[in-house]
């Protein structure tokens, strides 16, 4: 079992510093290239830089909040029955 869970925790070790570097890379350094060099090919547009983070932060806290609110819920009706 202990392997396994090192194993999960380097994939996910590997994913975010994959995820980091690529958008250092895209949101640092890719707008000092020429936009005719070949890098760009394997980038999306500079407005997703900002988009794709908000958009997944929205939906984070919104789950969160969902998450919360239904905790908050259940815990208020148990003290009802008890």
């Amino acid at each position: 079992m202990e392997l396994g869970d090192k194993a999960v925790g380097f994939l996910l070790t590997l994913t975010s510093l994959s995820i980091f570097t690529y958008y250092t890379f895209w949101v640092i350094i890719l707008p000092f290239v020429d936009s005719d060099h070949f890098a760009h090919k394997y980038f999306l547009p500079q407005e997703y830089a900002i988009l794709i983070p908000v958009i997944a932060g929205v939906v984070l806290l919104s789950f969160l909040s969902i998450f919360v609110g239904l905790v908050m819920l259940k815990s208020k009706k148990k003290k009802k029955t008890t």
